[in-house]
């Protein structure tokens, strides 16, 4: 059976070698068909006490470590990716077609 891997935001990191990262997902109601975030909290180990509060980390499963530890954190997820803005590819199209004229 494969180890289910999950992403989430670390919200504690004041335990030695464990975080608690939320995880959320969204659902659609059964009856209303509005969309709902639902969130569970889990704890996870981290072994250098390398992650900080409010990180966004991926963590995946793993054999019991304590009581309430089956996860471990596998690493940070890269959220301050810039993504390219179409609005600067059309500014500069603009100005190649201006110049051209």
């Amino acid at each position: 059976m494969p180890k289910r891997v999950l992403t989430g935001t670390v919200v504690s990191d004041k335990t030695d070698k464990t975080v608690v990262v939320k995880v959320e997902r969204r659902v659609k109601h059964a009856m209303y068909g509005k969309i709902i975030r639902r969130s569970k909290k889990y704890h996870a180990h981290d072994e250098g006490n390398e992650y900080k509060s409010g990180e966004t980390v991926r963590i995946e499963e793993t054999a019991p470590i304590s009581k309430l530890k089956t996860w471990k954190v596998t690493g940070r997820v890269d959220t301050h990716a810039t993504p390219t803005k179409p609005a600067a590819k059309s500014k500069a199209k603009k100005e190649e077609a201006q110049a051209e004229a």
